[in-house]
């Protein structure tokens, strides 16, 4: 068993939907404290609950959000004491609002800059890290170190194309429908601010709360509506498809 592997197997065993390692060298050493290497890894939402926000946030969609990112502060946390007991250094994160600017809703280093390090995906028109297996519907989370892992070859460009279901889907008219690339800053394609606004009109509109939680633009991503028809039984996907059911944009 390699170092890598036993991360790997100890983090899905604790719930990990993905795990990955990158190289960190394209980044200021500064935001990553000078450490080399880190261990991304990701938590999928239910993808029935994904199936429910079609036309906007629900209280179970909320609760989720809750549920994963407690989730994933967990894993930093385990994934944090593993490598210092292994003799290295390792900096655990937040999985959300940590350290965010509030004059540019941004932090120094995203927790979606990781994953595209990782491999996990490319940076949406949306501004959300899209996965082949998940769509949007993953949370996100960190460990930097210096331990020696194999990295993921990085994606650097998007996959969306000419599809802009997000786009014209997002209340907040908030994306450019423009693609990412790396190098190309989210306020270039994305008003991470009208998406805030929108999203705390549309929770108080839908469920009375003064939450930013919307997932719409994660609902309606066909990546996502590819999972959610994998992992649902027919007429799960066939609600999802009509939008019946049972602050994804926060820099972090």
């Amino acid at each position: 068993m390699t170092l890598a592997t036993d991360i790997i197997d100890y983090l899905k065993s604790n719930g990990a939907s993905l795990v990955g390692f990158a190289d960190l060298s394209v980044l200021d050493a500064s935001a990553r404290h000078n450490l080399p290497r880190a261990v991304g890894f990701a938590v999928a939402l239910t993808p029935e609950i994904i199936a429910g926000i079609a036309q906007g946030p629900t209280r179970e969609y909320h609760a989720e959000y809750q549920r994963v990112n407690a989730l994933l502060d967990e894993l930093s946390r385990l994934t944090a004491d593993f490598l210092r007991g292994r003799g290295f250094t390792a900096i655990s994160a937040a999985a959300t609002h940590a350290g965010v600017d509030p004059a540019t809703l941004a932090t120094e280093l995203p927790q979606k800059t990781i994953g595209t390090l990782a491999g996990f995906g490319w940076i949406g028109k949306c501004a959300l890290l899209v996965n082949e297996q998940f769509g949007s519907a993953i949370r996100l989370n960190r460990v930097l170190t210096d331990a020696p892992l194999p990295t993921a070859n990085p994606i650097v460009a998007s996959r969306c194309g000419d599809c802009n279901v997000c786009v014209d889907s997002c209340p907040g008219k908030a994306a450019t429908g423009d693609n990412w690339q790396r190098d190309k800053h989210r306020d270039a394609f994305f008003d991470v601010f009208a998406c805030r606004r929108a999203a705390r009109e549309i929770a108080q509109q839908r469920i009375g709360a003064d939450y930013t939680v919307c997932g719409l633009c994660i609902a309606v991503c066909p990546w996502t509506q590819k999972y959610i028809k994998q992992s649902l039984p027919l007429s799960g996907a066939n609600n999802a498809r009509n939008g019946v059911g049972y602050d994804e944009h926060s820099a972090a």
